[in-house]
């Protein structure tokens, strides 16, 4: 359903009569009047759906956060043609701290914790029927914002470490006028990843299985399948990837390419960002695609060092066309089409993955998850699999999704000349955040 373009029109206009005149955007950067803003269960509802609109933006899950996951990643399977310098800085591993990308994540991302924690704080209003989804729903989206604060401006995640590495500032009370309380300093990697841990267990428990387009139970717990897999708390990801199968509210569709490209989401999507033309465009097609199908010039090209991954007979193979004089994927190919964010594929990697290095079978053996995925691709059932084989999988089934820099990480892959914990693959503290938060410390190397 894409009915909230005319609810977020209608927020914004309320919006604009309590807009601050000031000009420098703050940590966390949300700034409302209470009186009129919250002052109402139809109000925190409103809020709410802001909060998804915040999540949205290019800048944060509605592209870039994906599209330069691929580009850190992406070596000598894609490369960055286009003329933008913020990606292609990324894409050298050549950031500086006037990165417009790093700067717009981070005001993105607190921006939606700013919002989701304007709702948090004023439960007490909200009907009480209604009361543990809009709960729920904030808590989801203000983990997902910190998630991907953290695995982008800190060192990755340590298993058997302290984790005492800075992470991101976990900022949970509301700002509604600017008080000091934006000078926060930076917490640690495992103080992040233990609040994010902490709000979808409680989102989990909150949500419905059931809820169209928004933040689901199953969606809460796919999240959490995610965050303890870059963890390597593999005992905890499959299970939390085994409730989300076993809900069954989500399946896996039948046929490969009818996951992409979709006005309305699919069976498989667990989560996705809703895009229509009345509500902006699908950024990844933009920069992805080629004019054809309403991107760019065709700022990202597809190597043969990643084409070459395939079976001949894979379907997913089939999916990549040239166009522009270059080889292109064709997952985003519909400039209003929804951005998937999360989807069923995932779930069954992750289970078979983290029963493979177990040697455990919650849910299913590794084979059978390994072959719902592998099949579907027009490929033969597998008789026995590795981990490797695994592995390979996820890395063609999730192509071009956001995964590629985050797995490398976790895999502790080199990427390129670089170790996968090398400063150059850490986001830089954008500048006007150091300028106005003198409680930040910057990263190394920048």
């Amino acid at each position: 359903m894409k009915n909230i373009s005319f609810i977020l029109a209608v927020m914004a206009v309320a919006l604009s009569f309590i807009a601050c005149d000031n000009k420098l955007d703050l940590l966390p950067q949300q700034s409302l009047d209470e009186n009129v803003a919250i002052s109402s269960d139809a109000n925190i509802k409103i809020v709410l759906n802001g909060a998804y609109d915040d999540l949205s933006d290019d800048d944060l899950m509605g592209a870039n956060v994906l599209r330069n996951a691929e580009l850190q990643g992406g070596d000598d399977e894609i490369v960055w043609v286009g003329t933008f310098i913020g990606p292609r800085e990324i894409f050298n591993k050549q950031m500086n701290i006037t990165n417009n990308d790093a700067e717009g994540m981070w005001i993105s991302a607190y921006k939606t914790i700013g919002t989701c924690n304007n709702v948090l704080s004023e439960l007490g209003i909200v009907k009480e029927e209604d009361r543990s989804w809009v709960e729920g729903e904030a808590k989801f989206l203000r983990a997902y914002a910190l998630f991907e604060l953290v695995r982008s401006f800190a060192k990755p995640y340590m298993e058997g470490g302290n984790n005492s590495q800075l992470g991101v500032p976990i900022v949970l009370e509301p700002t509604r006028v600017i008080e000091g309380k934006e000078s926060v300093p930076r917490n640690t990697v495992e103080e992040v990843y233990a609040q994010i841990i902490s709000d979808l267990n409680s989102a989990e428990a909150l949500l419905p299985a059931e809820n169209e387009w928004r933040a689901s139970s199953g969606a809460a717990a796919g999240l959490l399948a995610r965050v303890y897999l870059q963890m390597n708390r593999h005992a905890d990801a499959r299970d939390a990837a085994n409730r989300v199968i076993e809900l069954s509210v989500n399946s896996l569709l039948d046929t490969y390419a009818n996951i992409f490209n979709r006005d309305e989401n699919s069976s498989e999507d667990i989560f996705a960002v809703q895009v229509n033309s009345q509500d902006g465009t699908n950024s990844m097609t933009t920069f992805f695609s080629i004019p054809e199908y309403g991107g760019r010039d065709g700022d990202i090209e597809i190597l043969s060092g990643h084409l070459d991954l395939y079976d001949p007979a894979d379907l997913r193979l089939a999916l990549f066309f040239e166009g522009a004089g270059a080889m292109r994927t064709g997952k985003w190919n519909n400039q209003f089409g929804n951005i998937g964010l999360m989807r069923m594929a995932e779930m069954y990697l992750i289970r078979a993955e983290c029963n493979q290095r177990l040697g455990t079978e919650v849910g299913a053996t590794p084979l059978d998850d390994y072959n719902a995925i592998h099949t579907r691709a027009g490929l033969s059932a597998a008789s026995s699999v590795t981990l490797d084989d695994i592995l390979l999988e996820r890395r063609l089934e999730l192509a071009h999704e956001g995964f590629k820099i985050h797995d490398m990480k976790r895999l502790k892959l080199n990427v390129g000349a670089y170790a996968y914990d090398a400063n150059e693959l850490v986001f830089p503290i954008p500048l006007r955040e150091m300028e106005a938060n003198p409680s930040l410390e910057q990263n190394d190397g920048y």
